[in-house]
């Protein structure tokens, strides 16, 4: 049965929206005559989805709403809700209208015969291919709400792990943008101010005066362009590493680099290690899950390697010797996954390996920051201890010169 999008007026003159199941646009209307409101406008679903499911905004499927709508649909699930019922609900309760298009979409498609897997691969957008093929493992075990309940404690750990990170190195990046605009506030308006009343008197300024005027001098005239050629130097780089060769240098130097190298290394091997585990635990097949956690990587370097692997297991080798021969996952995770291929619990190992390097990951991401804070406070110091000896030292100047 169709679903259909609704705004109606109930006779207390509320405006109520909601979706509701009926056999035609007609139908839906009479229906909600039927419980006393008012339909001012009834819309299919799969109509607006299909024609309007980007918009012009490119809606989608936010990390926190996916993991929300994994979780609260392996709770229904698991409480014996039959799957175009907990879709229903699900649609009844969500808060942004995208999102319940999206829901009720995915349900009038269940409705119709295809399965939930399918229906989500109309949707690639919102539903990544790791999603699809776990949901699609779940329902040929029979053991839908248990994937998917696994699958929202990996997506909930895996934003966690990201939000952790960005707030770590959030009042870093605060305290460089306050830095940078009060030593642009100085140079331009408060050094010239207090220094150029001494370039009158024809006074022998201190050559560091004499700096700061310069820079001053060059950040108030050529400023503006300055960042329009920083801007475009910025642009020019990113544009440069989409191509596959530069971008694939550039991966290589960070997972050598100092400190940065081990947190892109840390970061990439935990979501491995964690899709991995949770493909395998469902019953996806060795060499599609290997595909499927290397499509998770964001470092072109580690996927070309898994794709070797991949090639090398095809071939008969063990996962670990392959992952060993690439020379760049960390050696602990590959010697639990040889513990796992030896002693049959892969799935269990890569969990273990995935939680060590998330606490390595989190250790270094709080041990980088606490190093930033003071040396980004230090150099902020240093630069208005030099802005303020520029301004004093002719002041100081002048007072030995009238003693």
């Amino acid at each position: 049965m169709p679903t259909f999008r609704y705004e109606a007026v109930t006779p207390a003159g509320q405006l109520r929206r909601g979706v509701i199941d009926a056999d035609g646009s007609r139908g839906a209307r009479t229906l909600l005559r039927s419980r006393g409101m008012t339909p001012i406008d009834v819309s299919a679903v799969a109509e607006r989805a299909a024609g309007g499911r980007l918009g012009l905004l490119g809606q989608r499927l936010g990390t926190t709403e996916q993991a929300l709508f994994t979780r609260q649909l392996a709770s229904l699930l698991t409480a014996g809700l039959p799957l175009d019922e907990a879709l229903s609900a699900l649609a009844a309760e969500a808060e942004r209208d995208y999102v319940r298009d999206l829901v009720s979409t995915l349900r009038s498609e269940v409705v119709g015969g295809q399965s939930l897997s399918g229906a989500l691969a109309r949707h690639p957008r919102d539903f990544p291919d790791i999603y699809r093929a776990l949901v699609s493992a779940g329902e040929h075990t029979g053991k839908l709400h248990v994937v998917l309940a696994r699958l929202a404690d990996y997506i909930e750990g895996r934003n966690a792990l990201t939000q952790k990170i960005k707030l770590a190195f959030t009042y870093p990046a605060v305290v460089t943008v306050v830095a940078f605009g009060i030593v642009v506030f100085l140079l331009t308006y408060v050094v010239p101010q207090v220094v150029g009343v001494f370039t009158t008197t024809k006074q022998n300024l201190p050559t560091l005066t004499v700096v700061m005027l310069a820079c001053s001098d060059f950040a108030r005239d050529w400023g503006w362009l300055a960042a329009l050629f920083v801007t475009g130097v910025v642009v020019s780089i990113k544009r440069l590493l989409k191509r596959p060769g530069p971008q694939r240098a550039w991966h290589g130097w960070l997972l050598g680099a100092p400190l940065v190298g081990r947190l892109v290394r840390g970061y990439n091997t935990a979501r491995f290690a964690s899709t991995l585990a949770i493909l395998i635990s469902a019953g996806v097949p060795i060499l599609r899950a290997l595909q499927a956690a290397g499509e998770t990587l964001n470092n072109v370097v580690l996927r070309h390697n898994v794709e070797d692997a991949i090639s090398r297991v095809r071939e008969g080798t063990s996962l670990s010797r392959a992952l060993a021969q690439a020379n760049r996952f960390p050696p602990v995770l590959v010697h639990l996954i040889r513990s796992g291929e030896s002693t049959g619990n892969l799935a269990p190992m890569l969990d273990r390996a995935a939680e060590g390097e998330t606490r390595e990951l989190e250790r270094r991401t709080l041990f980088i920051t606490s190093l930033l804070e003071p040396a980004l406070i230090l150099s902020m110091g240093v630069m208005v201890l030099l802005i303020v000896l520029a301004v004093l030292m002719p002041i100081l100047d002048i007072n030995q010169m009238v003693h």
